[in-house]
């Protein structure tokens, strides 16, 4: 293997290291959402809108670091 085939193949596999932060990112987006609900039941429908937001955004995250890796694999 040559060396730029090499440093691709590392570059992509250190981009992917960005989806490992968005999975703990929706860890805690959820864990907080069940808390909310925990404890006042009744704001359930408010508190589950803001998090499928934040939910959209931290998954916009994992899939840019998905493509940053495809890039640099097949750019």
């Amino acid at each position: 293997m040559d060396v730029v085939g090499a440093a691709k193949l590392l570059g992509a596999g250190l981009a992917v290291i960005g989806v490992i932060g968005a999975g703990i990112g929706i860890g805690n987006v959820f864990a907080a959402f069940i808390q909310a609900v925990g404890r006042n039941p009744a704001a359930r429908g408010e508190v589950f809108t803001m998090t499928m937001l934040g939910f959209a955004l931290v998954e916009a995250i994992a899939l840019f670091a998905l493509v940053i890796a495809l890039v640099i694999l097949f750019g």
